[in-house]
């Protein structure tokens, strides 16, 4: 089942918006925010604003040195914490530190991740970006669940465009059959990071707590560490001499511009009473399949990635991986 929010409200922002205007008149303090990856890229800029707008932003570190680096000035340092999510063990430290505070969590947002790295496996032989894409921070997730405790708190998981590439490859999740091919191994974990939302949101909603998932756009971060320059000309996002391709200076965002749908669903009151859907350029996004042929790979979401029935089985289908 796709929900009938999911189609854009309006909000009078977009893709270039950025996230001084998206937080405008937004008065945070008081509130406390888990930025995972919060320290690169995108995350940094989601957590740079975040803090901002007054909130304690606590951000989960697999590099804490290289985090206190990049946070200094930006957060205290004691609030950059230990975690690893290819480590499920190291994941759940982090939620009992958290849980012992006996503090409300008000905004999750699920930011780090990998993308199209090669083959590895994580845990109990996990492919490595299922297991850190979707099965770290479903435990993060689920275990912060009962630490989100006002109404109003909000959780913001990070997809992507690739989700349309593949939904879940329910016979195969692990590629322990078939060959591995990195993005659709991408594509499945991006679609679980929207199916996770789905799913929190139907499970918190009757407690005013809602759930969101986010394509933040095209931008050069971090994440693209595992592509060589030749893969990144192949998919039209360099020049031949290493520069930014017209394709890119046109659709590509800044780091700041794609923290801004995150923030957006983190905070906007537009969203009240809208949740358990999948959002681009600052606004929820349309269905791919309404999406002129030209723009179906860049824009709008897949119904695979936003079914109800898919997101409970997830969720319950990585609990058994959990439990196995």
């Amino acid at each position: 089942m796709i929900s009938i929010n999911q189609k854009p409200t309006g909000s009078n922002f977009g893709a270039k918006s950025e996230p001084s205007e998206v937080l405008a008149g937004i008065e945070l303090h008081g509130k406390i925010a888990i930025v995972t990856g919060g320290y690169s890229g995108i995350g940094l800029e989601t957590t740079r604003a975040l803090t901002e707008c007054g909130a304690r932003v606590i951000v989960p570190a697999r590099r804490k040195d290289i985090a206190k680096t990049a946070l200094e000035g930006i957060i205290p340092l004691d609030d950059i914490v230990e975690m690893d999510l290819a480590d499920i063990n190291s994941v759940q430290d982090f939620v009992n530190g958290f849980i012992s505070q006996d503090i409300s969590l008000d905004l999750l947002i699920n930011n780090a991740g990998v993308m199209a790295c090669p083959e590895g496996r994580v845990g109990d032989g996990w492919e490595r970006q299922f297991g850190v894409n979707q099965i770290g921070h479903f435990v993060l997730t689920k275990g912060l669940m009962g630490a989100m405790k006002n109404e109003g708190s909000r959780f913001v998981s990070l997809s992507s465009s690739a989700h349309s590439l593949t939904g879940i490859l329910w016979d195969d999740i692990h590629f322990n059959e078939s060959p591995y091919d990195k993005w659709v191994a991408y594509g499945q974990s991006k679609t679980a990071s929207s199916l996770i939302a789905i799913e929190f949101d139907r499970l918190m909603k009757d407690k005013g707590i809602r759930g969101y998932s986010v394509h933040p756009g095209g931008i050069m971060t971090p994440l693209q560490r595992h592509l060589d320059n030749e893969e990144m000309v192949a998919l039209g996002w360099l020049k031949e001499d290493g520069s930014p391709s017209d394709m890119a200076a046109s659709f590509f965002k800044s780091s700041t511009q794609g923290a801004t749908t995150s923030l957006w669903c983190a905070t906007n009151n537009a969203l009240d009473d809208i949740g358990g859907v999948f959002c681009e350029n600052c606004d929820v996004a349309v269905l791919k399949k309404e999406v002129d042929d030209s723009m179906k790979r860049f824009v709008g979401v897949a119904d695979w990635a936003i079914d109800s029935e898919e997101a409970t089985r997830l969720w319950e289908t990585t609990e058994n991986m959990l439990n196995s």
